[in-house]
């Protein structure tokens, strides 16, 4: 039994971890900090906790050592401090952007910030196990991933590692969550209320992670992405347009199946969607909320030349703590489905 504390956890992500922690038969925690919430029960936050534990939060200056750090810091926060939080604890999960690209310059580019440690960027593991488990078993240091990042990694992956695709339009639609639990004029809910708004219509910053994950040119990535607000609170869909390179145009779709079967047959949270008749036929962010799974289909346009992939996820659960607690089980050598065994509900 490890002893972990969550630094931020009156967020939504922070909460989601909280829940799923105290579930685990491997995790005690001991610690929840929160700025605005000091001294309040976690319950009064997250109110699905009630009855299930007495935590209180307490002021991220009176944090103690423990095993396992979780940071649910906003973005731009825990850099700054990571040098406490490493006395504090042996491993860190940090569910932010601080840690996730290995380039400082990028920080530059995509959060319009200057890495005021980049001598760590290369000690944290990218937090995807189906693509860094290897690394990740003898990590002590892994970070969060983008939600839209990650449904589009997991959905394109198969297909750019193999040198497949010459081209890629991707749009994602998400709901509200991911803005996460500020209120802003634009989550106001007459505004944000039955809306279908395109807010990046390019240049989103979870691009950075894409371009390294998939190993695009940075200079020419060939590869447009946008994204969508639509009117749900949890959930991500992908839709890939993947234009094909000459030689992968003549891939019938059961060979792109075996593809994916060979990268993802053995993957506990990734679920190959293949269905010619009924309601779910493709993926669908609804039959994923609260669970742990990305969900991957597509449909080949031979006569077009592209593969449609199409992926869902809860951008709360392997958007974020999910994947931060998948990643926990990989690093302590646990069951990798250890405390994430829930299958989501239908109806919702």
């Amino acid at each position: 039994m490890i002893k972990a504390a969550i630094v931020g956890a009156s967020g939504y992500a922070g909460g989601e971890l909280l829940r799923l922690l105290t579930f685990h038969p491997n995790v005690a925690v001991t610690q929840i900090t929160s700025e605005t919430y000091t001294g309040e029960f976690a319950h009064f936050v997250h109110p699905n906790l009630r009855g299930h534990t007495q935590l209180k939060f307490t002021s991220l200056r009176d944090l103690e050592a423990c095993d396992l750090l979780f940071l649910a810091l906003p973005h731009s926060t825990a850099w700054d401090r990571i040098e406490q939080f490493a006395e504090l604890a042996e491993r860190i999960v940090d569910l932010s952007g601080d840690f996730r690209l290995r380039n400082p310059a990028d920080y530059v580019q995509w959060y319009e910030h200057k890495h005021p440690h980049p001598e760590w960027l290369a000690r944290f593991i990218y937090g995807l196990p189906e693509l860094h488990r290897a690394e990740m078993a003898s990590a002590k240091y892994i970070s969060g991933v983008g939600c839209n990042a990650t449904v589009t990694n997991l959905a394109l992956w198969p297909l750019y590692k193999r040198g497949l695709v010459r081209e890629t339009v991707v749009e994602v639609k998400v709901g509200s969550s991911e803005g996460g639990n500020k209120a802003s004029p634009g989550s106001h809910h007459p505004e944000r209320a039955g809306v279908v708004r395109t807010y990046s219509p390019y240049g989103h910053r979870h691009i950075a992670e894409m371009i390294q994950e998939l190993s695009l040119d940075p200079e020419s990535p060939r590869f447009h992405f946008s994204v969508t607000s639509v009117d749900i609170v949890r959930g991500a869909l992908a839709t890939c347009h993947c234009l094909l390179t000459d030689e992968a145009k003549s891939l019938a779709e059961r060979d792109l199946w075996k593809l994916y079967r060979q990268d993802y047959g053995n993957e506990p949270f990734v679920r190959l969607v293949r269905g010619n008749r009924g309601l779910h036929r493709y993926p669908e962010p609804k039959l994923l909320s609260g669970s742990n799974y990305c969900d991957i289909g597509f449909v080949l346009d031979q006569a077009g030349g592209r593969v449609l992939v199409i992926a869902a996820i809860d951008n709360l659960m392997k958007g974020a703590a999910g994947s931060a607690v998948q990643s926990m089980n990989v690093m302590y050598g646990w069951p990798e489905t250890l405390g994430l065994e829930f299958p989501g509900l239908h109806p919702i």
